[in-house]
């Protein structure tokens, strides 16, 4: 790529640590091939409603129209998306033009030192247990059913003061996101695919622009991860085909196949808020197709008692009538 012009690139992120993290990674990539950069700080409903749980506030793109906004109207150039919390419905007018190498997907236990526990297996019974996230509550009720889980609102620093006050025993969180807030130290225990699932694209950074903006087009293409790409691709294709919506536990990750063989192999699972149904499943990724692997997953899955479990939960979402 030729020489940057000299417009600054306003680049659009949430206001809190780890958005800001993942921000300055876009921006030292721009900067080393000699584009100057502004981050701009954009404060979403997510960051504002830190204690109230997302059962109650929603969370279908909480983190991610704010900055949409921002983008559309032009107030900045790009945005940067934890790709996971990105709804996966195309956004009128708006593209992901890049996503980044994808750092470890995987989920962790981060644990109290009172507990005495090495892993997920080895926490007494009646531990408690923190997330709000109802993919992770699912599979710690499956799991463990006789563990005590809990919401535990907050980003990721206030999640880690709130297990350094003694509030939970264990709490889940993304490996991802205490790499980049350099608190590796804090891993307990990592919590292995294919047993368990982590969202569809987690570890992910993506970043958006106006569809019309060739000039960020060119800029930014050359960010992109094919091999990230093509994984996530067929996660988030499984995510929508299943049509859960953010409360639904799905998880999904396209992994390396068991046997070392070349490729990638895409496992889903759905299940019910209890974590008492589960139903899981895998496909051979399509390199040429990917969408088509998550559809065809999610398929599958719904034939086996996915669509049941799909619902249950839509009657129990469903208003009363009045």
């Amino acid at each position: 790529m030729g020489e940057a012009d000299g417009a600054v690139v306003r680049l659009g992120t949430r206001a809190s640590e780890l958005p800001l993290r993942q921000a300055a990674i876009v921006e030292s990539a721009l900067v080393a091939r000699g584009q100057a950069v502004e981050i701009v700080r954009i404060r979403t409903p997510g960051d504002r409603k830190k204690q109230e749980p997302l059962t109650t506030i929603g969370a279908e793109g909480l983190f991610t129209r704010k900055l949409e906004s921002a983008l559309l109207r032009k107030k900045v150039d790009c945005c940067v998306h934890t790709l996971k919390d990105l709804p996966v419905g195309h956004s009128e007018g708006l593209d992901l033009v890049a996503i980044l190498e994808r750092e470890d997907p995987r989920d962790v236990l981060v644990i109290n030192p009172v507990t005495d526990a090495s892993g997920l297996d080895d926490l007494p019974a009646g531990s408690r247990v923190g997330t709000s996230n109802p993919r992770r509550r699912a599979q710690l009720l499956a799991a463990r059913p006789d563990l005590d889980v809990v919401d535990m609102r907050g980003n990721v620093l206030t999640r880690l003061r709130k297990m350094d006050e003694g509030r939970f025993h264990a709490g889940v969180f993304a490996a991802a996101s205490l790499i980049r807030l350099d608190a590796r130290q804090r891993i307990g225990a990592f919590l292995d695919p294919p047993d368990w699932l982590p969202a569809a694209g987690q570890g992910a950074i993506a970043v958006q622009i106006r569809s019309s903006d060739a000039r960020m087009r060119d800029l930014l293409e050359p960010l992109d991860h094919a091999p990230t790409r093509l994984a996530v691709t067929a996660e988030r294709a499984f995510l929508a085909a299943l049509d859960g919506g953010p409360q639904v536990p799905i998880g999904a990750l396209a992994m390396p196949a068991a046997d070392h063989s070349e490729g990638l192999v895409l496992h889903g699972f759905i299940a019910d808020v209890a974590g008492t149904n589960v139903v899981r499943g895998s496909r051979v990724v399509d390199s040429a197709d990917p969408e088509l692997t998550g559809q065809e997953l999610a398929a599958d899955i719904r034939s086996r008692g996915g669509s049941s479990i799909l619902a249950e939960l839509r009657q129990v979402d469903a208003p009363a009538p009045g």
